[in-house]
């Protein structure tokens, strides 16, 4: 989702991305030295937002950026939505990041990365104007399709739930049917609900009630001997994608209950009834692992064990949303208030502040804040500010779509987009990535 580019996703594609990998790191090595990597600051009149090396995630933390202003009402600056553009290949694909925009892009050394592309097409789509270049891009991803439907983090590795579930969203913020994107009578619907533990599915060892507890969970891969482990990170992914939804979800009118997976006798369910059951019966898990949790989910990195994942709760709230879970969804987002000032990276990292507001926003809320937090300021402190804020009148309600939390966005005066087109304004760049890559 949003925020899917963790480490442990990193490391996954690494391994499934062994050949192609040393070649892409010996063209980072040798592309010439970009100012804006290591400690030292971006140089003005950039647009990207945050100042860490963007080498493994400059595409996507400024997608989720893009989004994120569009969730909260404002016009992103031209250079911010120009720099995203710039990052396109040739082919129509993206990158992570490309420091030599000049240079042709080498689909040898660095192939084309699916997640960066659709996430790319999801924030074009959403500012607007930009119609050549998300065609392109869906072309490409089309062309990248494997044969089970789905994909794979770079074009030929194996499918896998993050990355399919990045695409569906793609094509549906483009106006494409993702359930007429075929391969080989295939689609991506069907690559997903492969990954998805159900009544017979083949799941890792344990007691036959954890077993049950499982199901309607997704995996990120099937392991070697094919059986599927659950990934909270992959089944929040699913969940929304399995709805035919991108990142940026609007608040559903009504609340709908969860529907778990249940088996009858013979070990048969109903997960094969379509994606948007299956999306339901992920989301009862995801609503059953945080009740469990007190209401976050828990990081898997090494070392971090037992720990809040905050992103991937923000990830949750938006999936239970997009399924009309909105009770649901306000439980995690409530832990996520309370617990703001425990996340360094909502500080000043471009992804995970998007990733908050746009859990805000699919909740119903003014998505510029959470508990008045002024999360929209916080961004712009990290980029160029908006060609536009949000009007007052969109600006009042509070993170859970009532009362008057949205005040404090105020503070921002209106920017003229001829004045943001002028590259004169001095971009302000702090942040810290979310995480080095989800």
């Amino acid at each position: 989702m949003f925020l899917r580019r963790s480490a442990a996703a990193l490391a996954a594609s690494a391994v499934l991305c062994a050949v192609a990998a040393p070649a892409a790191l010996a063209d980072a090595s040798s592309a010439p030295k970009d100012p804006s990597s290591g400690a030292g600051k971006l140089p003005d009149g950039r647009g990207l937002y945050g100042k860490a090396d963007p080498k493994f995630d400059g595409v996507w933390r400024q997608s989720v950026a893009l989004l994120a202003l569009d969730a909260a009402g404002a016009t992103p600056a031209p250079e911010a939505v120009d720099w995203l553009a710039g990052q396109q290949c040739a082919d129509g694909s993206f990158t992570a990041y490309r420091a030599d925009t000049g240079k042709e892009c080498d689909p040898k050394k660095t192939p084309g990365d699916t997640n960066a592309t659709g996430v790319a097409v999801q924030a074009l789509s959403a500012v607007g104007g930009r119609s050549a270049a998300v065609k392109k891009a869906v072309d490409w991803l089309e062309s990248a399709q494997n044969e089970d439907g789905g994909w794979g983090y770079t074009s030929g590795s194996p499918s896998d739930a993050n990355s399919v579930s990045v695409v569906i969203g793609a094509l549906a913020a483009a106006g494409r049917d993702p359930g007429k994107t075929v391969k080989e009578g295939k689609t991506p619907y069907d690559a997903l609900l492969s990954f998805q533990l159900g009544c017979d599915a083949k799941v890792t060892k344990g007691t036959e009630d954890a077993k049950k507890g499982q199901f309607g969970a997704f995996a990120y891969q099937p392991g070697k001997d094919g059986t599927l482990a659950p990934n909270d990170d992959a089944t929040a992914a699913a969940a929304l994608a399995g709805l035919g939804e991108g990142l940026l979800v609007s608040a559903k009118g009504s609340n709908s209950a969860l529907t778990p997976l249940t088996c009858d006798k013979d070990g048969d369910g109903d997960i094969g009834d379509g994606p948007e059951k299956a999306a339901g019966a992920g989301a009862a898990y995801l609503a059953s692992v945080l009740k469990k949790n007190g209401g976050h989910l828990d990081s898997v990195l090494p070392g971090a064990e037992g720990q809040p994942d905050y992103a991937n709760t923000a990830d949750a709230v938006v999936a239970l949303a997009a399924g009309g879970h909105r009770d649901e969804a306000k439980k995690p987002l409530g832990w996520l208030r309370e617990n703001l000032s425990k996340w360094d990276k909502a500080d000043d990292d471009p992804a995970a502040i998007g990733g908050l507001m746009l859990a805000v926003h699919a909740t119903g809320g003014d998505a510029a804040t959470l508990g008045g937090t002024d999360l929209l300021k916080r961004l712009n402190a990290t980029g160029p500010r908006p060609a536009k804020m949000p009007d007052a009148s969109d600006s009042a309600k509070s993170d859970e779509g009532e009362g008057d939390g949205g005040g404090t966005v105020l503070f921002w005066s209106m920017i003229g987009a001829g004045l943001a087109a002028g590259a004169g304004i001095g971009i302000m760049l702090s942040g810290r990535r979310k995480r080095q890559g989800l």
